[in-house]
């Protein structure tokens, strides 16, 4: 059984990722929902499942387009998404029996190194000349500023050329593409989590997510990723794509952080309508500042100063 499931999310997963090629926005969502299946057999029917969906997904792909394309589809959607189902379902029993479940803390900032594997993943699929990665990306962001220009959706300032602010802005797109990871990894393993839910197949009990706070360590590791950032090479690239994935980390654990607190208050409703509103329309602005909130949630044990009532049995 599990074989056949696995198999078969695979190759949904592999026409999800393939569709890409088409260029359209529809492509684009259905990429995003790649990894979905193969959340969904692995946590409903065991990670060797999720194993089975990467290796038939990666052979579609490399048969239907290109072995570089199963290796892209290996590396950036199928090892992640079993990955992170595994660690999902980890757990340990103490003394008295009772089950410890992996911390979502913990697996926010598996889904962060994840991420950014996945970022250097796909720049050496493109190529393993670094000098040539970095060409590419400045050529496509220099297109779409040109067409930005073009539409006049910006307008630069006097003596600033188009060339030589796409060259200084390729260093950071990781940045960005670091934290879309997060986004999209996190976005698909609550889908997948809730629809096994709902069949009665999940083996973890549905944890109470507002409670989700990153530990210390990734404070010390997004330290240690801005000081390595600046040395350049793929090792500056993962050291940026770290850095924004844990960046994004840290802005879903700010936002979980505003469900805790507000939970019982009678301001709560207006709170979250307005920051979920803002991320739409203000997402540069609030970003940022979730994130520093959860940061300091991190560093200073905000919930504990709280002295927050304990998270019900069931969220």
């Amino acid at each position: 059984m599990i074989p056949i499931v696995g198999i078969g999310a695979g190759l949904v997963a592999a026409l999800l990722f393939s569709v890409v090629i088409t260029g359209s926005p529809l492509a684009a969502l259905l990429y995003s929902a790649a990894p979905l299946p193969i959340f969904i057999a692995s946590l409903g029917w065991n990670h060797r499942s999720g194993l089975f969906a990467t290796a038939a997904g990666a052979l579609a792909v490399a048969v239907a387009l290109a072995p570089t394309g199963g290796i892209a589809f290996a590396l950036i959607i199928g090892l992640p998404a079993w990955w992170i189902a595994y660690l999902a379902l980890l757990a340990r029993s103490d003394a008295q029996g009772a089950v410890e479940w992996y911390p979502l803390g913990n697996l926010m900032v598996w889904i962060a190194a994840t991420a950014a594997l996945a970022t250097v993943g796909s720049a050496l699929v493109m190529t393993t000349d670094y000098e040539t990665y970095r060409s590419v990306i400045a050529r496509m962001i220099e297109g779409l500023l040109n067409e930005m220009v073009r539409s006049r959706l910006v307008s630069l300032p006097a003596g600033i050329e188009v060339g030589e602010l796409a060259h200084s802005l390729a260093p950071a797109v990781p940045l960005g593409i670091g934290a879309s990871f997060v986004t999209t990894i996190t976005a698909n393993l609550w889908l997948a989590a809730r629809a096994v839910k709902v069949s009665g197949r999940l083996p973890r009990p549905w944890p109470f997510i507002p409670a989700t706070t990153l530990p210390r360590k990734a404070l010390l590791l997004l330290l240690l990723c801005i000081f390595l950032a600046p040395l350049g090479g793929f090792l500056g690239v993962a050291a940026t794509a770290f850095a924004g994935a844990l960046l994004a980390a840290f802005m879903f654990s700010g936002l979980a952080l505003l469900h805790d607190i507000s939970r019982g208050r009678p301001w709560r409703g207006p709170l979250l309508i307005s920051v979920y509103v803002a991320l739409v329309v203000m997402q540069a602005v609030l970003t940022p500042l979730l994130a520093l909130i959860g940061l300091a949630d991190s560093l200073f044990g905000l919930r504990k100063r709280a002295a927050l009532p304990p998270p019900p049995t069931q969220a």
